[in-house]
């Protein structure tokens, strides 16, 4: 049963809430409140969360983000489809390891190699099935949780990060560190310019343009 001061969360268990515009980041969290939140919000998508060994991160997405989010989104799926990659969008999933204390919803997520595993899947169970292939994180308004040590430990091999104008690619290392990469993993000839571009473009034209342009180019890249 869950006591009035589990859920208040206490100053008296050092959780210091420092709220960033959409985000709160809060300290001394215990992995049973994060598991309660996440049931609360189960089918609700006003809130994502990421947990880091007792440091919680409670996001809400604006307009802005989601519209970059979305953008992006659709840009892998156009890819996947001009350039035939086998593509399931996992979305903004929860992703859990209680042995690593570890937990994220990404903005949106992919399988590209691992698609056929868990393509008929109902759940996703870090212990046994792989991570995404790939993660997208639109971080815009202000400064937020680092959630590549999260990624990292979980083992996602490319992470894109947007700030709303840059888009940033980053390859696992075997280390277990992440490093900027002018070019995607998953898409070799896609650079972080290129991605830019396109993000950029999307907020100028019209959607019927924008995406007659994503699929040229996609398709051009499977000439010879």
């Amino acid at each position: 049963m869950q006591t009035s001061q589990e859920a208040a969360l206490p100053a008296s268990r050092q959780v210091t809430p420092q709220e960033m515009g959409q985000r709160m980041i809060l300290h001394g969290v215990s992995w049973a409140t994060y598991e309660r939140l996440l049931a609360d919000f189960q089918d609700s998508h006003a809130a994502h969360f990421a947990y880091d060994r007792g440091v919680l991160e409670i996001m809400a997405p604006s307009f802005k983000h989601e519209t970059v989010n979305r953008t992006l989104a659709a840009f892998i799926e156009m890819l996947a489809e001009g350039m035939e990659v086998d593509v399931v969008n996992a979305g903004s999933t929860t992703f859990k390891r209680e042995d690593l204390l570890k937990g994220f919803e990404p903005d949106t997520c992919f399988y590209m190699q691992n698609a056929e595993h868990i393509r008929a899947k109902e759940e996703i169970d870090l212990a046994i099935d792989p991570p995404p292939d790939l993660v997208i994180e639109v971080d815009i308004t202000s400064p937020s949780l680092n959630k590549l040590p999260i990624y990292a430990a979980v083992g996602v091999p490319e992470v894109w990060r947007c700030d709303g104008r840059e888009v940033t690619i980053y390859k696992l290392l075997e280390n277990g560190q992440y490093q900027l990469q002018e070019a995607s993993v998953a898409f070799p000839s896609l650079t972080s310019k290129i991605i830019t571009q396109f993000v950029e473009d999307s907020q100028t034209m019209k959607r019927t343009v924008w995406i007659r342009r994503v699929r040229e180019w996609a398709q051009q890249q499977k000439r010879p």
